[in-house]
């Protein structure tokens, strides 16, 4: 009798195994997070230099497939979806679900929608071809087609693929100025290096030999194979009089450069020293949004005054101006007396 074949199980027994499995696995779930947080708290991983499989390479080479059409089109708006009811209490459905942990129906909701969004893929197709897939925004779209309009005459076609290649070009020569001060043009260099900084030539050199890659290697010899947040790291640290030399620099990625700091330092030092840069940071933001708000009062505060001090003037000048009309009205209810008087002036002064 074949082992997953349950035809000849009762209804009674089949619930009651059913259940007894979803227990077991309730609690291999968890023993399984429990090792997995204890291996991420002690940080095992990183002394073992994990790098990604290379399965998919393997795939693409052994079976290669043709290259994808070049398609630029709209995403659609997510589809709204209707609450989904929970199980009538004490159904067969509510007993053989697993019970969500601290989660609602519009939680579970949301998240099977966000799951469902399409996520950036860069797939092997052949070796040394690749399809990439990718959601942009309507400004990173309109950048795309720009840079495409104005390679119309050196890419005719208006091939992606070569779009973005040439993008790549400039970005990473941009990058690679501002990462190792990559420059055709060498300068020399004035005095010796001191303190922590690193001069431009050793940042070069260091990333040239170290091919842009980590050079942590595990106790089984496998190097590291991370190529991003690189960091510049003194062998023999900079806090014990290390010099910023080519010699005495190296790449690590960002794990394994805090695994030897550990290791010269001791884990609750640089424990210690994260929580502290941590705290300034945080302080230093709080201040920067303290700033901020002083400077949002004070600009709201000044112009506060200019509008007060603007409608004291206006009001001055109203005043000013009704003050004025009153003496022109009073002059003006005056002038036929005054006429009067001056013809009888006239008339007394005429001689006989």
């Amino acid at each position: 009798m074949k082992r997953y074949t349950l035809t000849h199980i009762s209804d009674h027994v089949l619930i009651h195994e059913l259940h007894t499995i979803v227990r077991q696995d309730r609690c291999t779930t968890a023993d399984m997070l429990a090792h997995l947080a204890e291996v991420d708290a002690r940080r095992l991983y990183v002394a073992a230099a994990a790098h990604g499989t290379k399965l998919e390479l393997l795939l693409a080479a052994r079976f290669p497939q043709p290259d994808l059409a070049t398609l630029v089109q709209a995403v659609p708006a997510a589809p709204s979806h209707a609450p989904v009811p929970a199980p009538a209490p004490g159904s067969q459905a509510c007993q053989l679900a697993p019970a969500p942990v601290g989660m609602t129906t519009t939680q579970q909701v949301a998240q099977r929608v966000e799951a469902s969004a399409p996520r950036p893929k860069l797939t092997p197709l052949a070796p040394q071809r690749f399809a990439l897939q990718v959601t942009l925004s309507q400004q990173t779209h309109d950048k795309l087609r720009y840079a495409q309009e104005l390679l119309g005459h050196a890419v005719p076609s208006g091939d992606m693929a070569q779009v973005l290649d040439r993008a790549l070009d400039a970005l990473i020569a941009k990058l690679e100025r501002q990462k190792f001060a990559a420059t055709s043009r060498m300068r020399p260099r004035r005095g010796e290096p001191k303190g922590r900084h690193v001069p431009a030539d050793v940042r070069r050199a260091v990333w040239l030999r170290d091919q842009g890659r980590c050079t942590f290697v595990s106790e089984k010899g496998h190097r590291c194979e991370s190529r991003t947040r690189l960091e510049l790291d003194h062998i023999e640290p900079a806090a014990r009089g290390g010099a910023a030399t080519v010699a005495n620099i190296r790449l690590r990625c960002r794990a394994h450069n805090q695994y030897a700091a550990e290791k010269a330092f001791g884990v609750g030092f640089m424990q210690r020293k994260r929580e502290d840069a941590r705290r300034r940071a945080a302080e230093a933001r709080a201040r920067k949004l303290a700033d901020a708000a002083a400077k949002t009062r004070a600009s709201a505060k000044t112009r506060a005054m200019a509008q007060a001090r603007a409608a004291g003037a206006a009001k001055t000048s109203a005043a000013t101006h009704a003050a004025d009309e009153a003496r022109i009205a009073a002059a003006l209810e005056e002038l036929p007396w005054l006429r009067t008087l001056g013809e009888r002036h006239a008339v007394a002064s005429r001689p006989e």
